[in-house]
This record gives structure tokens, sequence and C-alpha cells, in this order.
């Protein structure tokens, strides 16, 4: 047997008809649901889906603070966008800055009260939502499949040096 020449060029796979399919839906779906979500946060909310993401991580949050280096992971997001979301929700006195006092080279994002009570009223529109768009299409059994699918794609992005996986259930 010839072993494989390091030069040659690896074979480009193609997608079949039904894996073609597949993944034109959930393209699809990627760019249309955080529209959806994001369209009923600032109707609801006046929240974009990327502040509320800030709010919700800074809520679970060890005393509603985060270095913003954390937060941009958790917020899916790079820390030049991120610092500008946190610019407007400093304006809004719903999150404030301040040096690290461990190291003083970072700064954190800190939850403040208002911004706790603007996620709170936030919840029960986002999570209608969430139901209305996703899980109400879905039975239990088909809701379980697709958190099982939904880790297996992550775990691949993972692989390949996408976001760093957060902690969580």
């Amino acid at each position: 047997m010839t072993p494989p020449d390091p030069e040659a060029e690896p074979e480009l796979r193609r997608l079949d008809e039904s894996n073609r399919e597949t993944w034109v839906a959930l393209a699809r779906l990627l760019i249309q649901l955080p529209t959806a979500l994001d369209n009923q946060l600032q109707r609801d909310s006046g929240l974009s889906h990327f502040e509320y993401g800030i709010l919700a991580a800074l809520s679970e949050a060890d005393e509603g603070t985060l270095r913003m280096s954390e937060l941009a992971i958790y917020a899916n997001g790079s820390l030049s966008r991120l610092s500008r979301a946190v610019t407007r929700l400093e304006r809004r006195d719903w999150v404030t800055r301040t040096p690290d006092p461990a190291d003083g080279r970072y700064t954190l994002a800190v939850l403040t009260g208002k911004g706790r009570d603007v996620l709170v009223e936030a919840v029960p529109g986002h999570a209608e939502a969430v139901n209305r768009l996703v899980f109400d299409s879905l039975t239990t059994a088909q809701a379980r499949q697709l958190r099982t699918i939904a880790g297996r794609i992550l775990n691949a992005v993972n692989a390949e040096g996408g976001m760093t996986p957060k902690p969580g259930p």
C-alpha cells in the first residue's frame, strides 16, 4: 500500500442532497431565530438580544460581576462589541464598569439593581417567545434530541477552536 502524499490536496467533501436540505434549514434557523428573539426583546423591553445576554450572564455570576473578557465569551461577542454595548447599558445605569481590585489590568462589569430589575421584567416575555418559537412546535422527545444535537455540534465547533465552553447544564 502506498502512503498518502503529504503534498496532495485533500479531497473536498460535498453535501449530499439530504444533508444540503438539512444544512439550508439549519442556516435559515440560525439567521431567523435570533432576529425574531431580538425583535421581541426590542419591542417589549428595549433591549437587543445581545444586551439581554450580557445582563443574563451578569445576573448568573457571583455578585453580578464578571471581567469584561469573560463576559465577552458569555455574550459571544468581541471585546469591542461588548464594550459598545456595556457603554449603552451604563448610560441607562444598568451596568457599571470598575477596575478589577485583584488585577488592575482587567475591568469588571457589574450588574446594577436597575439592570437586574430590567432583566427580571424582560425574562417572562423572552421565555414566552422562546417557548412559542422553539418548544411549542416540538414534542418532549424532539426537544431532548435537539439538546443532544446542539451539544454535539457545539462540541465539534469548540474542538475546531470555537467559543470557550460556558459553564452550566
